[in-house]
Formats: structure tokens, sequence, C-alpha cells
């Protein structure tokens, strides 16, 4: 079968990728669509540092093929959206809602793939860039039939990642004002995350002019190309100010930006031993900087939520679709995301 595999030094698409069959709790799906998200980039260029070799892909829809024995929510012949995370289920964490944080799910890259008589990693727990990958019963979440697998597939990262946030982890609340910096797969998620939680002015700022239109179809009021004028804006301040690129200077102004009591919530990913300054004495009045891991979410409820609000036309999923790719162009479709020329680039089998 076909796959993206990175060895360490490139990223190939192979077509003799074999996967195992699923185990106790686990399901084999077939992908039909996956969006190629910047955290695989970040993997080749090294900023997330991962075992090699990996098949990539971690954003992903497709049909149930085969489950494991102990599985019984899906069957063959489901359409699953999938998720990253392949928490336990039985840990404190877990118990608590709290499957993010879960952590038989963080650090644990197993080895369901072989290619060319070696054991090949799974990346996030997913590796949706292959015809076929097993997964926790857990991830693989049952949607609706009527929703296209290309707009579904990108539930499981960026919807996650970026409405979560704002739902689940900075929990906005109705009339609040917000700051999005970096308006690609993520921004845009967290845009429409705040549209969706009753927010009031709702800042956008990327340096790519040619990003507005869509900034402001998913919910932005405002659009910047520098943060330098977000205090015209916004007097006082960000009640809430989201990062989403992963620059250091930009967690900075994202931090600068807050009014009393605010919060800057990181979602971008810097290299792993980056490191971020702030003026302490700016935070006395109750001020937070907040990490974020996949949107605090629990992908069992938020996905089939994040489903009937497509269904009733609140979430928007077919606008972030920019473009599809067949898996074998993956090199242009990885061109088109660096360059920013897409939103979100989707690849197909």
């Amino acid at each position: 079968m076909r796959g993206v595999i990175f060895d360490g030094k490139q990223v190939r698409v192979v077509t003799d990728l074999e996967v195992r069959e699923p185990g106790p709790g686990e399901v084999r799906v077939a992908i039909s669509a996956a969006g190629l998200c910047h955290s695989d980039l970040s993997v080749v260029d090294g900023t997330i540092p991962f075992p090699v070799p990996v098949v990539l892909g971690h954003e992903g829809a497709g049909v149930v093929e085969a489950v494991g024995a102990g599985v019984t929510h899906v069957v063959p012949g489901d359409h699953v959206a999938l998720s990253t995370l392949a928490n336990c289920g039985t840990c404190a964490e877990c118990d608590r809602g709290r499957p993010t944080m879960c952590r038989r799910a963080i650090g644990r890259p197993g080895r369901p793939f072989g290619h060319a008589g070696s054991p090949v990693h799974q990346f996030a727990s997913n590796s949706a860039f292959a015809e076929r990958t097993v997964v926790k019963a857990v991830q693989a979440v049952p949607i609706p039939d009527d929703i296209p697998l290309t707009s579904a597939a990108l539930i499981g990262c960026g919807v996650l990642t970026g409405v979560g946030a704002v739902l689940n982890r900075a929990r906005v609340d109705h009339g609040d004002s917000v700051l999005v910096i970096g308006t690609g797969g993520i921004g845009l998620n967290v845009l429409q995350g705040a549209r969706l939680a009753g927010a009031g002015r709702i800042v956008a700022v990327d340096a790519n002019p040619a990003k507005e239109e869509a900034a402001r179809r998913f919910g932005a009021t405002d659009f910047l190309t520098s943060a330098e004028g977000v205090r015209d804006l916004l007097p006082t301040g960000a009640d809430h100010a989201f990062e989403c690129v992963g620059r250091v200077e930009l967690i900075r102004q994202a931090i600068d930006a807050l009014d009393r009591h605010g919060q800057a919530i990181l979602l971008g990913v810097p290299p792993a031993t980056a490191e971020a300054s702030f003026r302490v004495s700016s935070m006395y009045l109750d001020k937070s900087i907040l990490g974020c891991r996949y949107g605090s979410s629990r992908p069992q409820r938020d996905i089939a939520l994040y489903a009937e609000l497509y269904r009733r036309g609140r979430l928007l999923l077919d606008e972030l679709v920019t473009r599809t790719y067949p898996v074998e162009d993956f090199e242009k479709a990885a061109a088109d995301a660096e360059a920013g020329r897409v939103a979100r680039a989707v690849l197909t089998f």
C-alpha cells in the first residue's frame, strides 16, 4: 500500500508499505483523506524530534475496515474521524475528563507498520498518510456518512486544537475580546471558535494581507498585518491572545497585548529548546500564560459535537480545504503549505 515515510533525511512516497492486523481494542481504518498539518513538516525539519523511520500524518478520516476483539462502538463500513489521543481511559487523568494529560498517550510511539523488512514508527499514534492505519479504538470517532471525508479529516487536529483551545482551555465568554496571531489552519479554527463562543471583537494578525478574506469569513471582526496596531483597536488590551505560529517574538507580542486578567494561550510549536521572555511586573494584574495540548479536547465528545455543528452550518470545514492533492503529490502539497498558499492541503488516497 502507499504511504509517506520520513527516514530522517528525506520524505518518500512508497507503494510497498505494510500494516499489521488490528489487535484487541484496535481498529484498522482505510484512510480516504488526510490534512497536511505544520506539525508533520516540523518532524521533517527537526522542530519536533521523533524517531525514524516514521509514517507521517495525524489528521485523517476514512472508513473502518476491521476491528479487534472488544471493539463495539464502530463496525466495518463506519465513517470515522481520527484523533491522535491514544489515551488509556483508565488512569486518573482520563477519569477526570483530561485525556490530553494521559501519560500513556504521550511519548510512546508504536510501530504497526513495516517497510522493506523493517518496522516503521507511527506518528502521533495515527499516521494518516497511509492507505491504511491501525489505531486504538478510542481514537476512531464515528461521524455521519453525509460529511465529506476530505472535510471531516480536518476535525481530528486543526479543529480540535483551534476550536478546543477557545472553548475548553481559554473558555472565552460572550463579549470577550480575542486576539489571534497567525491565521493558518490552527488560527482560522481559533477564529471560528471565538465566533462560536460569542466573543465581541476578534482581531486577527497575519503578515500576509491575502489572508484577510479567509480570516473574516471564519470570524475576525478586524484584520492587521502587524501586532503594532492592536492597541488602536483594543486600547486596554485583549482578554485572550492566541499565538498560533510558534515564534518566541510573537509569544511576547501576545503577552504584551493582554488586558488586566487577560490570558495568552500558546498553540504554535517553536523548536523544543526555544525560550521566551516577558516582563514579570506586567503579570501581577492577574494575567496568565497558558500552554494548551490538542485543544484540551475530549475527542469522543468533541468530534461528534463539531460534526453536528458543521451539519447545522455553524462550523466551517469545507472552507478550510484550500486544495486536495493525490498522495503522490506530497512534495507539492508540502511546498504550498510552507509557502502559505493554502490554509490546509489535503492528501487523498
